[in-house]
């Protein structure tokens, strides 16, 4: 028991470190780019056959709907870069997965797998980013995908003593709050809505849970469960042609809605930027349309309504503008259209990123005349 927790306390330990880093290394953003690379890993494959149905394997299903999905975006999308982790039926370590996504600086990680259960009469497809599990199911899920590893030399060391069968090693995931889960949770959404409304698939929702191979990406990234091979119904569409060809045009439909927010939102926000870096001292309005005691999730609310909505942080609160301008009329005329949208709408004032009554911010401009 002392070994293991002194495993433990040493795993905690470069967690943390972990975290540090990321949180205070400038990493590139990825407003400052375009998204070019989506890596696919197909997960299991060689002496690890997954999940095992009737009549499939889960490594070579999986490796189907991957190879069917990187061939809808090159083809679509030719101009996104697109990886695979394995392309044909070999081992490959979990470790090694993100590894490869990382070296290839991916815009998005994408693992997809297919389920099993003790229950025969569950079925549906569900899509996980990187968490602290919050039931007993969604942690039985992440054990029965990480307990590949066992089948990995020298596991122990590799994974820092993590034992994919005990739910105390789970414990850690609780530390690691990936910088990139909004963008994640985000993209899990895409993906089961597609499933659900392309493909007629009984959603079982965005979940949390600690996956190894996301634990170590480097970007947005999820694992998608295609359904249960221990449902008779369920397996043989997702065994079947048909069903892996929809199931790939589903993630890819979603990869694409992704790539079009993520293109998006980087233009938006060079534009911002540079209108901005104009006028760091000089004064100029907004139009305030919300504020909330907790972020509000991007596309959602406010962010659906507008296209540059920008937020700041007043006291406990986070509040949120649209609209920039340094002309006092243009931001009145402005108000008009918004409060269409947003009734309660108001003008408010900054002078750089300080905030200013709109009474001085009028006084100033009127002696810079």
């Amino acid at each position: 028991m002392t070994i293991y927790l002194f495993k433990t306390r040493l795993v905690f330990f470069f967690c943390l470190v972990a975290l540090w880093f990321f949180n205070n290394t400038k990493l590139q953003a990825q407003q400052d780019m375009v998204f070019k690379t989506v890596v696919i890993d197909a997960g299991h494959g060689g002496k690890d056959p997954g999940a095992i149905g009737k009549q499939a394997k889960e490594k070579d299903i999986v490796l189907n709907v991957a190879l069917k999905l990187g061939g809808y975006i090159k083809e679509n999308m030719p101009a996104v870069n697109v990886i695979y982790t394995r392309t044909n039926d070999v081992f490959v370590p979990l470790n090694k997965r993100a590894e490869i996504a990382n070296k290839n600086k991916a815009d998005l990680f994408i693992s997809i797998h297919a389920n099993a259960i003790s229950t025969p009469k569950i079925y549906g497809a569900e899509t996980f980013v990187l968490g602290l599990h919050r039931t007993k199911e969604n942690l039985e899920v992440a054990k029965l995908e990480n307990s590949v590893i066992v089948l990995e030399e020298d596991y122990t060391t590799t994974y820092e003593g993590f034992d994919p069968n005990s739910a105390e090693s789970y414990i850690i995931f609780e530390l690691m709050q990936n910088i990139h889960i909004d963008q994640s949770i985000y993209m899990a959404s895409l993906v089961q809505k597609q499933f659900k409304e392309r493909v007629g698939r009984r959603d079982r929702g965005v979940k949390q849970a600690g996956f190894l191979v996301l634990r170590q990406a480097t970007m947005p990234s999820v694992l998608v469960e295609l359904g249960f091979l221990t449902n008779n119904t369920e397996e043989k569409f997702i065994a079947s042609e048909r069903g892996q060809t929809y199931m790939a045009s589903a993630i890819f439909r979603a990869v694409r809605d992704y790539k079009n927010e993520f293109d998006a939102k980087s233009k938006l926000t060079k534009v911002v930027e540079k209108n901005e870096s104009s006028i760091v001292d000089s004064v100029n309005y907004r139009i305030q349309v919300a504020s909330s005691k907790k972020k509000i999730q991007e596309g959602t609310m406010v962010y659906a309504l507008f296209d540059d909505i920008w937020m700041f942080q007043e006291g406990e609160r986070f509040k949120y503008t649209t609209c920039c301008t340094n002309s006092y009329s243009e931001i009145i005329s402005s108000l008009t259209e918004v409060r269409q949208k947003v009734g309660d709408a108001f003008v408010i004032a900054f002078q750089g990123n300080e905030r200013i009554s709109i009474a001085d911010a009028r006084k100033i401009q009127n002696k810079q005349k």
